[in-house]
């Protein structure tokens, strides 16, 4: 039988080189956060102010292991800097954000490319195409007070050993404290919120088999492979 990966209690990230975990309170994502991404998928412009959506806290995958999604033919991958609130805060500054930083990870906001098309074609929102089960695979938390205030790195990742993805932080259009700050003035931030700062260009598809490796910054690596879709078998499994 197919390991189901469900999440069943609290969700928690572990923080690199400790015994530590982190409780992930809710995920938000940054939408259109490179240049290069917004012209690879020709849509938005590098002047509109960044908007948000979320995935759900059990999206989140930390055992290295990600099951084909239903429903799509086009699963595809996006690496992203995940920044780990551990102050709360609401309007927050930007040159005030970082204090409010507990920590960095990298991250793979994992899209039903099909279902998010269809859904942007029909003015719909993105739910089905970015916010199903496992779509947020991330790697181990490296404490702020470690890795500083991250403002350029290199972002990549390699699918079955093949680097498909290759950028630099420091070319996202909304660095982390001025996403932070506009965050920030839509929600208050708590302790456990994870957020997910947008994808650089060269995104693509995988099926089950292939090894994601995932690198950013210098923070610990993400590594995940696609597995065979989940039967029904399996899902009746995890439900009892």
């Amino acid at each position: 039988m197919t390991k189901t990966h469900f999440q069943t209690g609290p969700v928690t990230i572990p923080v690199h080189g400790s015994a530590e975990t982190i409780a992930v309170r809710r995920i938000y994502c940054v939408g259109r956060n490179y240049v290069a991404h917004i012209k690879e998928m020709a849509e938005g412009d590098e002047k509109d102010p960044p908007f948000f959506f979320q995935k759900p806290t059990d999206a989140i995958v930390t055992d290295g292991t990600m099951p084909y999604p239903p429903a799509t033919t086009d699963f595809q991958f996006e690496v992203e800097l995940a920044v780990i609130i551990g102050t709360e805060g609401a309007d927050i500054p930007a040159a005030q954000a970082f204090d409010h930083v507990f920590g960095y990870a990298v991250a793979l906001d994992m899209t039903r490319r099909d279902l998010q098309f269809e859904a942007r074609d029909m003015r719909r929102p993105w739910e089905m195409g970015k916010s199903f089960d496992h779509s947020a695979p991330i790697g181990a938390v490296l404490p702020r007070a470690r890795a500083g205030d991250l403002s350029d790195g290199p972002i990549r990742i390699a699918v079955n050993g093949a680097v498909k993805q290759d950028s630099d932080i420091s070319l996202m259009i909304w660095g982390v404290a001025d996403t932070i700050a506009h965050l920030s003035a839509q929600y208050r931030l708590m302790p456990g919120d994870v957020i997910m700062t947008g994808t650089p260009a060269g995104v693509g598809p995988v099926v089950p088999g292939d090894v994601l490796e995932a690198s950013c910054a210098g923070l610990p690596g993400l590594t995940v492979t696609v597995a065979p879709a989940l039967t029904t078998k399996d899902k009746a499994h995890a439900a009892n």
